[in-house]
């Protein structure tokens, strides 16, 4: 018999309680395998594909794109005996009943109610929807006093008879009966007053300022369903009707727009903002990597007492090893950039002073000094910013440095990097220059006692050797946890990482 599996959404590490459903891979009725990707979510660290842990097929999904679920809650249904043998109906009532209840599956009732709102006109609440056939109720004759017992059906002939007779007043709602088999449920006519609403227009008494609005009691439910005010939208039907059309399309306009992304005009950060009704403003929710970001860099701010010290420096000779390692053979497959030389030199620089490799632990009043540099390179992606870290990068030589460099880079702007990537990062580079910028004041990396602002290398005149010259020269900023590190230590630190910039043979010396 049908057997019905739910996955809930699991826990993404890290701390994280929810994520967002960014694509289905799977859609109602398809066989699926273990371990077979169904739907690809995003926490707020990165994108995550996650497989199906039961084997069948899928019955109902619970959680649409876009929606943010809460780790623990349901998003799928997959029977997982799709083939086995339904339970035979037996021969009495409630055999019938079970039944029927072992055929329907999850959210059926859900789907019985909307086709019967949209195929069948009003629904009296109390009363449900007759399965036999779509003809109108017939109206109630009037009767004479015990000719008939309270609550059943005119037949068609007295209804017919009797057209203009007043109808009785409807009788009180009574308990649901216990499910009955189609075949033995008698068919039973509702109360008069069904005649005047089902598949006729409904028009509810009008505010005091306001006109009555004319719609059909389904359309009246989808706008409720949609939340918006009948009064405001356009009616196109006959006679002034509101028609199910007019209140999809008002609600279509509010929905998020989907913006152009010709050359010059691309403005993802605002695809999936909800654009006020003037076209004036867009609101935008906060989440995923954007809430994410936010956190950190409030409690980071507000936690560790940042430090900034700057330095600016001749690197022509950098630039001058730059040309030279892209006319290597072993340099031929990796990307050689000034970001490169610049972590090369903070390794160095932290080999000098390992005592700027720390964290501090408020809860056990603790400094944790790190015996490794797991290297992080803040990254600019669709997304958001974020800053995975290259694992033991202290022990990478520059050809395996450029090569990490490059493998992260490229998966996070795929959207690909793993939370795993992104944890334990011990100090950090934020490369501010292939924006053109000289230099900033860069937030900690919570966690992290340091991070480096590498500014953009531009050509401008300068005192060598007595003459001025032109000469290559870029900005460092290196912010500190004041807490962990004094301005002594700080300073260098930077000194050291310009040392090797600007005479990169100083590198063997130190290294």
């Amino acid at each position: 018999m049908p057997t019905f599996e739910r996955f809930t959404m699991p826990d993404a590490g890290e701390g994280l309680t929810e994520a967002e459903i960014v694509a289905w891979h799977v859609a109602v009725g398809d066989r699926v395998t273990v371990n077979q990707t169904i739907v690809e979510i995003e926490t707020a660290k990165s994108l995550v594909e996650l497989p199906s842990p039961f084997a069948g097929v899928v019955s109902e999904i619970l959680a649409e794109v876009g929606t943010v679920v809460e780790v623990g809650v349901p998003i799928i249904v997959v029977d997982t005996d799709p083939d086995g043998a339904a339970p035979s109906a037996g021969s009495g009532g409630e055999a019938g009943a079970e039944g029927a209840g072992a055929e329907t599956g999850p959210g059926s009732s859900d789907a019985a109610a909307a086709e019967a709102s949209e195929g069948s006109g009003a629904v009296l609440v109390g009363y449900g929807v007759a399965t036999g056939g779509t003809t109108r109720r017939a109206r109630r004759a009037a009767e004479p006093a015990g000719a008939g017992a309270p609550g059943q059906g005119a037949t068609s002939s007295a209804s017919q008879a009797a057209p203009s007779a007043p109808a009785p007043a409807p009788a009180p709602a009574r308990p649901a009966a216990p499910a009955q088999p189609a075949a033995a449920r008698p068919a039973v006519a509702p109360p008069a007053f069904a005649a005047q609403s089902v598949g006729s227009v409904s028009q509810v008494a009008p505010r005091p300022g306001s006109l009555a609005v004319r719609a059909k009691p389904p359309v009246r439910k989808l706008a409720r369903d949609l939340g918006l005010d009948l009064s405001s939208v356009t009616a196109t039907g006959p006679g002034g009707i509101v028609t199910r059309e007019d209140v999809l399309a008002y609600s279509a306009q509010a929905q998020p727009r989907a913006l152009a992304t010709y050359v010059d005009d691309d403005a993802p950060w605002l695809a999936s903002g909800q654009v006020s009704s003037d076209g004036r403003q867009t609101r935008v929710p906060v989440k995923s990597v954007r809430k994410r970001t936010a956190e950190a860099v409030v409690t980071s701010a507000f936690t560790a007492p940042h430090v900034t010290v700057f330095h600016t420096l001749d690197v022509t000779k950098t630039m001058r090893l730059l040309d030279r390692l892209r006319k290597d053979r072993e340099f031929t497959d990796v990307r050689v950039t000034p970001l490169l030389i610049t972590a090369k030199a903070l390794l160095i620089a932290i080999n000098r002073h390992p005592e700027i490799n720390a964290s501090w632990d408020e809860d056990a009043q603790e400094i944790v000094y790190k015996h490794y540099v797991n290297l992080g390179i803040a990254a600019s992606t669709p997304r958001g910013l974020i800053v995975p870290n290259i694992k033991d990068a202290h022990r990478l030589g520059l050809k395996s440095l450029a090569q990490g460099i490059a493998d992260l880079t490229a998966t996070a702007r795929a959207g690909r990097t793993s939370p795993s990537d992104m944890s334990d990062g011990t100090i950090t580079i934020t490369n501010v220059g292939v924006f053109g910028i000289d230099t900033g004041t860069p937030i900690l990396n919570p966690g992290e006692a340091a991070i480096l602002a590498f500014g953009a290398i531009r050509e401008q005149p300068w005192v060598h050797k007595g003459k001025i010259k032109k000469r290559y020269v870029t900005q460092l900023a290196l912010s500190v946890d004041h807490r962990l590190v004094d301005g002594a230590l700080a300073s260098r630190l930077l000194s050291d990482v310009a040392a090797v910039l600007q005479e990169p043979a100083q590198a063997l010396v130190w290294g």
